[in-house]
C-alpha cells in the first residue's frame, strides 16, 4: 500500500477534528491555560507560557464567531488561574478563591473576543500580542484597584526574558512572551495552510501575488519567534554585576517566624515580636563573636511587631533594646492604629534609643483583606467578610531614609534611601516608581506570608521581587516573617534565601545603586503606549469587519435582484 503524504495525513487530521469542533478547542483552552500555570513558580518551566499562548492563539483562531474567542479564552483563564490562586482561599473557603479565578478568567476571555477580532488584520500577531498586554493592563487597575497577580513576566524570573525587565518592566516581558507565542502560530498556521492545500499547477497571477506575501509572512513571523527570545538571552550580559554600584552595605533580613499559621498568626500577645527580637539578638551576638558582619541596616518583615509599638511601651522597649544590641537601625513592620480606628500598615525606621523616625504607610491595600469594599454586600457570600480589616492607604513616595549608627563602616557615608513595597504592593508597576524617582539606591519587600500557610504564593510573589530587581537595577531584599526571605542582586539572581517556617537571619553586603533604568524612566508611558496600539488596532478592524459585512450585503441584493 503506498504511503500517505504529509499533506494528506494532515488533511484527515483536521477532517477528525473538525467532527467535534468545539470540545477539541475547549480541550485545547484548557491545555493551554495549564501551560501557562506551569510557567510559574516553584517550577522553572518558564518556557511553558509562550507554549501555552500558541495553543491559545489557534485555539481562539479556529473560533466561528468572536463569543467562540471570548468562550474559549474564559476556559484558559480558568485553567489558569484557578490552580495559581488556591491561597487566597485556605483559611476563607473555597468561595473568595473561585470567585477572583473566575473575575481574572473574565479578563482573559475579553483577550479571546478582541484576539478573534484581530486576526484580520495584516500582522496580526503584533496586535493580539499587544492586546494581551493590554488586557492584563486591564486586569491589573479595575476593579478595586485591579488584581496583577499571574502576569505573564512574574513566571519568567528563571527565564530568557527576564533581562527585558530593564528596558520596559513587566509589560514588555508579557509582551515580548505573548508575541513569541504568536509568532509561533503564525508560521504553524501558514505551513498548515502550505501543507493541506490541494496543489495546482497553473497558479493566476493574483494567487501567485498571495503566495509570495504567505512566504514573506511566515519569514517574517519565523525571524520574531527566534529574535525575542534571544534577544532576551543577549540583554542579560547588560544587567548590572552583582557588586556593580557606588558604594557598598552591610543588610540584615530577619526571619523570626510566628507561633502558628493562618489569620490568627498574632494571636498570641507579641509572640511574634518576640521571635524577631530574639533572633535579632543572636545575630548581635554572632557579630559580637565576630562570626558575622555588622549591619548597616536590619530589614523585619511585615507585621514583624504583632502589637503596635507606638501605643504599647513593652514592645517599644523590646524593639529599641534588639536595635542598640545589633547597632543599627531596624525596619519594623507593624499595624498603626490610628485616631480614627483605622488602621495603616507601616514600615518605621526604629533607631535605637532615638525611637521611630521615618515610616512608610502601605499606599496598595488589599481589597477583601486589608479592607472590604462593600462590605454589607459581601458579608451576605462569606462568614469571613467581617475578619476584613479596616485599613486605610498611606501616602508619601515609598521611601524611607535610614542613618547607620556609628558602629557601622557606612556611617560616615551618611544616609541611606530604601525603596519599601510591602508584600501585596510589588505585584504593581506602580509600587516602586514613586520611590526609585525619589531617590531609592535599595529596594526591599517586607511581607507576612504566614497568613497563606503553606502555599505556592511566597515563591509566587519572590520571582515578582526578581522582576523589580532587574527592572530599577537595584538590589532588593525580601523578608519575609515565615518564609522565603531572600536577597537578590540587581540582576535578579537569588543570592541567598531561607527555608520557611524556621527562624534565620540572613547577611549581606549589597551595592546602592543611583543610575536608572529605561524602565524605571518610561515604563509607564511604554504601557500607556501599547494600550493605545492596541486599541487603535481594535478600532481598525472594528471598521474593516463592518465594511466586509456592508460589501457582502450588497452582493447578496444584487444577486437577488431580478433580470431584466
Amino acid at each position: 500500500m503506498k504511503p500517505e503524504t504529509p499533506g494528506v495525513a494532515l488533511r484527515r487530521v483536521a477532517v477528525a477534528l473538525g467532527r467535534y469542533p468545539v470540545l477539541s478547542r475547549s480541550v485545547a483552552a484548557v491545555v493551554s491555560g495549564l501551560l501557562i500555570f506551569g510557567s510559574f513558580p516553584p517550577r522553572p518551566f518558564w518556557f511553558l507560557a509562550p507554549i501555552g499562548i500558541v495553543v491559545l492563539t489557534l485555539t481562539i483562531r479556529g473560533a466561528a464567531r468572536m463569543r467562540g474567542g471570548f468562550g474559549f479564552g474564559l476556559l484558559a483563564g480558568l485553567a489558569f488561574f484557578v490552580p495559581l490562586l488556591p491561597w487566597t482561599g485556605i483559611y476563607v473557603g473555597p468561595v473568595p478563591w473561585l470567585a477572583l479565578s473566575t473575575v481574572c478568567s473574565l479578563y482573559i476571555g475579553l483577550f479571546g473576543l478582541l484576539a478573534r477580532l484581530l486576526f484580520s488584520l495584516p500582522g496580526w500577531p503584533v496586535w493580539v500580542a499587544l492586546t494581551w498586554t493590554a488586557t492584563e493592563w486591564l486586569r491589573s487597575s479595575f476593579p478595586f484597584g485591579g488584581f496583577p497577580w499571574g502576569r505573564l513576566a512574574f513566571g519568567q524570573a528563571d527565564g530568557w526574558y527576564l533581562s527585558l525587565a530593564m528596558v520596559g518592566g513587566a509589560p514588555l516581558i508579557g509582551f515580548a512572551v505573548a508575541l513569541t507565542g504568536t509568532a509561533a502560530a503564525a508560521v504553524l498556521v501558514s505551513v498548515w495552510t502550505r501543507v493541506t492545500a490541494v496543489p495546482t499547477h497553473d497558479q493566476s497571477p493574483a494567487e501567485s501575488g498571495r503566495t509570495t506575501k504567505a512566504c514573506v509572512g511566515i519569514i517574517a513571523a519565523a525571524a520574531t519567534l527566534v529574535t525575542i527570545p534571544v534577544t532576551g538571552a543577549i540583554l542579560r550580559t547588560a544587567l548590572p554585576g552583582p557588586e556593580e554600584g557606588d558604594r557598598t552595605i552591610t543588610v540584615a533580613a530577619i526571619q523570626g517566624s510566628v507561633p502558628r499559621l493562618g489569620l490568627d498568626f498574632n494571636a498570641q500577645r507579641r509572640a511574634v515580636l518576640d521571635n524577631h527580637v530574639r533572633r535579632t539578638e543572636e545575630l548581635a551576638r554572632a557579630v559580637a563573636q565576630g562570626q558575622a558582619r555588622q549591619p548597616d541596616v536590619v530589614i523585619w518583615p511585615e507585621n514583624s511587631s504583632d502589637i503596635d509599638p507606638l501605643r504599647n511601651a513593652d514592645a517599644a522597649a523590646e524593639i529599641t533594646e534588639a536595635s542598640e544590641q545589633i547597632g543599627a537601625p531596624i525596619l519594623v513592620g507593624a499595624v498603626l492604629v490610628n485616631g480614627d480606628r483605622t488602621t495603616t500598615n507601616s514600615v518605621i525606621v526604629w533607631n535605637g534609643a532615638a525611637g521611630p523616625g521615618e515610616r512608610h504607610d502601605k499606599k496598595i491595600i488589599q481589597p477583601f483583606g486589608e479592607y472590604l469594599p462593600m462590605r454589607s454586600f459581601f458579608r451576605l457570600f462569606s462568614e469571613y467578610a467581617d475578619r476584613a480589616g479596616y485599613f486605610v492607604p498611606g501616602h508619601g513616595d515609598g521611601t524611607v531614609r535610614v542613618d547607620p549608627s556609628e558602629r557601622a563602616a557606612s556611617s560616615r557615608y551618611g544616609g541611606i534611601d530604601i525603596g519599601v513595597a510591602t508584600c501585596y504592593e510589588v505585584a504593581f508597576d506602580r509600587a516602586f516608581r514613586d520611590s526609585m524617582h525619589a531617590g531609592a539606591q535599595l529596594l526591599t519587600v517586607p511581607t507576612n506570608n504566614a497568613t497563606f500557610g503553606d502555599s505556592e504564593m511566597t515563591y509566587q510573589q519572590l520571582a515578582m521581587s526578581r522582576v523589580r530587581a532587574v527592572e530599577h537595577g537595584r538590589a532588593l531584599v525580601v523578608a519575609a516573617t515565615s518564609g522565603v526571605s531572600a536577597i537578590i542582586t540587581a540582576d535578579g539572581t537569588v543570592q541567598q534565601q531561607t527555608p520557611k517556617f524556621v527562624p534565620a537571619a540572613l547577611v549581606a553586603e549589597l551595592p546602592l545603586r543611583s543610575d536608572t533604568t529605561l524602565a524605571t524612566r518610561f515604563g509607564a508611558e511604554a504601557e500607556l503606549v501599547s494600550v493605545i496600539l492596541s486599541g487603535a488596532a481594535v478600532v481598525v478592524a472594528v471598521i474593516r469587519r463592518r465594511k466586509t459585512r456592508g460589501r457582502h450585503v450588497n452582493d447578496q441584493a444584487t444577486m437577488n435582484q431580478p433580470v431584466g
